[in-house]
């Protein structure tokens, strides 16, 4: 009895036992790491960073730039870490943290030698437009991009709970920062006046966008015409209006104010050289805002704003031109707008927004000029003519050189290799010292010897950040100081290492961030990983920069 009285006593032990280690632990109170509710990124096309301050005495107290100047944090010398300083390549950088040699976006077009054609940095054939009838418009998706992107590495990190849409004018302003596993991205088709997008994202447009496209902004955009902020003859940071380096884009030679009225429903492709291509976008990223309902789940959202319009403003007017001026006044009024939004909708320090620039711009020649500063311009076209006609003199061969992108000549590698009467060597040797004889050029560069050249160390490592091997040319053209590819006629570009094109604004604003600057040099690739580390999540795949610790301790 009393061994059965114990076993029983066993027994209830073990259950007991078993029971408590049955039972679950109790809950560990959640203590969600802090972050913000919303970043925005924005990115300026063609914004030199001295536009910071040429204007800040013309920017509205409320404005989005003198916000970010006394609001927020500043690092004042950010620079581009390659060359060329082209679109594609600073939208992939900035959101990457990466450069071509690494994300493969060698440029906004390059001669593929895989393909054996020339690509554009967002073709996909395999993808049809969504949004419109115009069929190339939207051939296009990030399949380019080699890297993932800050909004795919915040995509991962929440397991595909955060929300990521790229918004721009240019289709690579959108698409390449959004990254490969955006939700969205939208861009603007000049045919029709609408946004669209590609069955890479979607195969019908969203309600919100359609309503947006329902609105015929352009039309009533045009219909205001296009005249100065404020009095023209306050305009004293820029030249006078309708000089001769400026170009004649809206047949109207008279200058300000342009008839806009003539384009109603008729031209929807001049839009992005008015200031009212910057309103347009911003109307659109709040409509994002408000029909994805981003910033307002439980996880982080990114939206990601490329303004195109002071890239097409600057190409076509310069620098100094008052339209250049007009529409960074307007620019900085329709920042303040959506701030005002942001605030409003997502609520004031609970959302993180950055602004940079993917290039800068050199002044126009032609107004260089005028005040005795050395400049000129090269027609590339001309001077890849030239190049085979020599060559053929020399070689015996025709079109050897089968594209001048980028700065770089690119050459028909395949015919050089398969006929035994051409050397590599001798024909890149006879190249360079043509193109060191013209009057336009500072220096000429095999980039296969790269590593053996004499040149400055910050241009050796801008070039070789660059270069991708299949996606870039085999010899590159330095121009000097002042002088720009094309545009004899008026206008500018950009695309060189020099500071005007690769000395950008870089400005942080909102969560977290207190205010202040930092002169110390920073770089566009340190962005990404800056973003990643307040936000606690993996850097993207390519990335090389550092984390800017002012802003991010």
């Amino acid at each position: 009895m009393k061994q059965i009285a114990f076993g029983l006593w066993i027994t209830i032990a073990l259950c007991s036992f078993a029971g408590a280690l049955a039972q679950p632990e109790s809950p560990i109170p959640e203590e969600k790491i802090s972050r913000p509710k919303l970043v925005v990124g924005i990115v300026i096309d063609q914004m030199r960073w001295d536009y910071l301050y040429r204007y800040y005495n013309r920017y509205a107290s409320k404005g989005g730039f003198r916000r970010l100047i006394t609001q927020g944090f500043s690092c004042e010398n950010t620079f581009i870490p390659y060359i060329p300083t082209i679109t594609a390549c600073g939208h992939s950088g900035i959101y990457t943290g990466s450069v071509p040699a690494i994300t493969g976006i060698a440029g906004n077009n390059w001669w593929d030698y895989n393909q054996a054609r020339n690509v554009y940095c967002t073709d996909d054939s395999s993808v049809r437009t969504v949004g419109a009838t115009t069929v190339e418009v939207g051939k296009m998706s990030p399949r380019n991009l080699l890297v993932t992107t800050i909004g795919d590495e915040l995509r991962l990190a929440s397991n595909f709970r955060s929300k990521v849409v790229g918004i721009a004018l240019k289709d690579r302003g959108g698409i390449l920062p959004a990254g490969h596993s955006a939700n969205a991205a939208y861009w603007y088709d000049g045919r029709t006046g609408n946004w669209v997008t590609s069955t890479y994202y979607m195969n019908d447009l969203p309600n919100w966008v359609k309503e947006v496209n329902a609105k015929k902004l352009v039309d009533k955009y045009y219909a205001q015409d296009w005249n100065t902020l404020y009095p023209a003859n306050t305009y004293i940071q820029s030249s006078a209006d309708q000089v001769s380096w400026e170009n004649k884009l809206f047949g109207d030679e008279k200058g300000f104010p342009y008839n806009l009225k003539q384009f109603i429903g008729k031209n929807y492709g001049v839009l992005p050289a008015t200031p009212y291509g910057s309103t347009l976008t911003m109307e659109m990223a709040k409509a994002a805002i408000e029909g994805e309902k981003l910033g307002m789940g439980s996880e982080t959202d990114l939206l990601a704003v490329s303004f195109s319009s002071p890239d097409y403003i600057g190409h076509t007017f310069g620098p100094n031109s008052m339209e250049a001026e007009d529409g960074f006044l307007r620019l900085d009024k329709d920042l303040g707008d959506l701030f005002n939004y942001l605030d409003d909708k997502i609520g004031k320090g609970q959302w993180l927004a950055f602004l940079s620039a993917d290039h800068g711009a050199a002044h126009a020649p032609g107004f260089l000029l005028e005040h005795k500063i050395p400049a000129g311009s090269l027609v590339y076209g001309k001077l890849e003519s030239d190049l085979n006609k020599g060559l053929k003199e020399k070689f015996g061969a025709d079109k050897l050189v089968i594209g001048f992108i980028n700065y770089q000549v690119f050459l028909d590698r395949t015919a050089i290799r398969s006929n035994p009467k051409l050397d590599d060597n001798q024909i890149k040797d006879w190249i360079v010292n043509y193109l060191e004889s013209q009057s336009t050029v500072s220096r000429a560069l095999r980039i296969d010897r790269l590593g053996s050249v004499a040149i400055n160390a910050k241009q050796k490592e801008m070039v070789a950040n660059g270069y991708y091997p299949s996606r870039s040319g085999d010899i590159l053209v330095m121009l000097l100081p002042n002088f720009i590819e094309g545009y004899q006629n008026g206008g500018t570009t950009h695309g060189a290492w020099n500071p005007y094109d690769d000395h950008i604004p870089l400005l942080w604003y909102g969560w977290n961030v207190k205010p202040g600057k930092t002169n110390r040099e920073t770089y566009m690739t340190d962005i990404a990983p800056t973003i990643c580390a307040l936000l606690h999540i993996q850097m993207p795949s390519g990335s090389v920069g550092h984390v800017i610790t002012d802003v991010a301790p």
